[in-house]
């Protein structure tokens, strides 16, 4: 009997290891049926629509990031450092407003603009980021491929845990080229997010990696929830995908801040 389980538990973990299925860099032939298959943006919509209370959290809405607190420290003191000046932020997937909170603690007085699909977490975020500033707060409903926004007018835009959400090559492309409009001369654009790797082997090691750090945190079936929904939901490309895009479309320098197996945090400077 304990032979049999153990191979059952084996054999579970060997089929969890066949997802999620994104390919590397250098393989994509099956990439648009896969992006087909992915959740469509009101898909996204309605899971985050339902999930305000935990993100409005960090303890709770970052669980499943890898050194998630990390991260936001050393994106929004990078910003600092890049932009010490800086009076217009843009907030990209907003969420609950957690990374602005913690760029305020540090450039109090921005005025902050925050984008997001779902407007219940848009809400939590304008109710918690009200109070902090005396600078505006300006909150817009919308995907950030089509709401409007004047270009060169941020100092910095921070980008937390949103962009693995876009799709094709022309979908990164164009979502990024609209980024750096954005920003002003000297601006940087600050990303915390899931990443792949270049290799295979390399980004299946990386997801088993992750997928042990799941079970570790909650259990199995925690590990097995979690990568069920990264799966459908998520497209991640590689830091290095990203700075090298970053520099085709004109951004003077790229940063590699910290990365630990397939969460990075990086940016680009106009």
């Amino acid at each position: 009997m304990l032979r049999s389980s153990a191979a059952a538990v084996r054999n579970k973990k060997q089929d969890f290891l066949r997802e999620p299925k994104f390919p590397a860099e250098n393989a994509r032939s099956k990439e648009h049926q896969e992006m087909q298959n992915k959740s469509s943006i009101e898909e996204i919509r309605a899971r985050f629509d339902n999930d305000v209370a935990r993100f409005s959290n960090l303890d709770t809405g970052q669980v499943s990031t890898i050194d998630a607190t990390v991260s936001l420290e050393l994106i929004t003191e990078s910003a600092k450092r890049i932009a010490p000046n800086a009076t217009a932020l843009l907030d990209v997937g907003c969420g609950a407003g957690n990374y602005t909170l913690k760029m305020l603690q540090k450039l109090p007085g921005l005025n902050c603009t925050l984008v997001d699909i779902s407007k219940p977490m848009l809400d939590k975020a304008l109710e918690r980021v009200t109070p902090e500033t005396s600078g505006t707060v300006a909150a817009l409903q919308g995907d950030i491929r089509t709401v409007t926004l004047p270009e060169n007018h941020f100092d910095i835009i921070l980008a937390g845990a949103v962009l693995h959400h876009l799709r094709d090559d022309k979908d990164w492309e164009a979502t990024f080229g609209k980024l750096y409009r954005l920003l002003k001369p000297g601006g940087c654009l600050m990303v915390s997010d899931l990443v792949i790797q270049e290799t295979e082997a390399i980004t299946a090691y990386t997801w088993e990696r992750y997928g042990d750090y799941l079970e570790s945190i909650n259990g199995p079936g925690y590990r097995q929830s979690v990568m069920d929904y990264v799966a459908k939901e998520d497209s991640p490309r590689s830091v290095t995908y990203q700075l090298a895009l970053m520099k085709k479309l004109g951004f003077s320098d790229t940063e590699i801040l910290h990365k630990n197996m397939c969460f990075a945090a990086f940016g680009g400077i106009k």
